[in-house]
């Protein structure tokens, strides 16, 4: 079992939506770790990410603090703020999260990554990304394959675009859908009490007639996409002036 956690990546790993910036975000990994604490007690817990982070800002970041505090367990989410950028260079996107994972590996810690689902079908302005998201995502799989590092293909659950399972901006998880993750790397890394049942579909939703489904993507642009497209140009990031919230190793506390 587990005694030395440590989880890399960005604002989906940091835990936005799932909390806010006053109680503190809780978020898929420190479900992971409250899981973890669950059979094994000892554990310690740090969590590096930040968001508004991108791959190679991941591993410039993250990866030596990371390998500092000799983790047993590390869990590698990145690469989507690459994605929803014009400028992507995907080839060095993929060869960031590739020196991460054989870094990582090779320190002897068991790695966990992952694949996004998608993005088409959660958020339908983002249907010109679906091209990007599958390229990562086989490149992703390819480097989990070479460096003997574990995969969790969420593209290939149809659950895990399903709009409960993610917030009002679509680009961060529900409540709901930090725990859908959460129990889904649990069983991919065979904790004790995992099993399968993160993938089954929730109860069916009401189909949204064409006004509706009109008028929600005018007030999601309106209240996400503006907001977004003002801070690129600007060159901002949501991630500016921030640092990991627990860069650390400490005890696992129950949510």
């Amino acid at each position: 079992m587990f005694e030395r956690y440590v989880a890399l990546g960005d604002s989906q790993t940091e835990g936005l939506n799932d909390g806010d910036d006053v109680r503190g975000h809780r978020g898929w990994a420190d479900r992971l770790a409250e899981h973890i604490a669950a059979a094994e007690p000892r554990v310690r817990y740090a969590n590096l990410a930040v968001r508004g982070r991108r791959a190679g800002e991941i591993r410039a970041g993250q990866l030596d603090a990371a390998l500092a505090l000799r983790p047993d367990l590390v869990t590698l989410m990145a690469g989507m703020n690459d994605l929803i950028r014009p400028s992507c260079d995907a080839e060095a996107v993929a060869a960031d999260i590739d020196a991460m994972l054989a870094a990582l590996t090779a320190s002897g810690a068991r790695v966990l990554t992952f694949t996004f689902p998608d993005v088409g079908r959660i958020a339908p302005a983002a249907r010109v990304l679906r091209g990007r998201v599958a390229a990562l995502n086989a490149r992703i799989a390819a480097s989990a394959r070479r460096h003997g590092a574990d995969l969790l293909d969420t593209a290939g659950h149809p659950v895990v675009t399903d709009p409960r399972l993610w917030s009002a901006d679509r680009l961060h998880a529900s409540p709901v859908g930090h725990a859908r993750i959460a129990a889904a790397a649990a069983e991919a890394l065979g904790l004790p009490g995992a099993d399968g049942s993160w993938a089954e579909p929730l109860p069916p939703l009401a189909a949204a007639g064409p006004v509706r489904r009109t008028a929600a993507e005018l007030r999601w642009a309106a209240r996400f996409l503006g907001p977004w497209i003002a801070r690129r140009v600007r060159g901002r990031s949501s991630g500016d002036g921030r640092t990991a919230k627990r860069p650390e190793l400490l005890p696992v506390r129950s949510g």
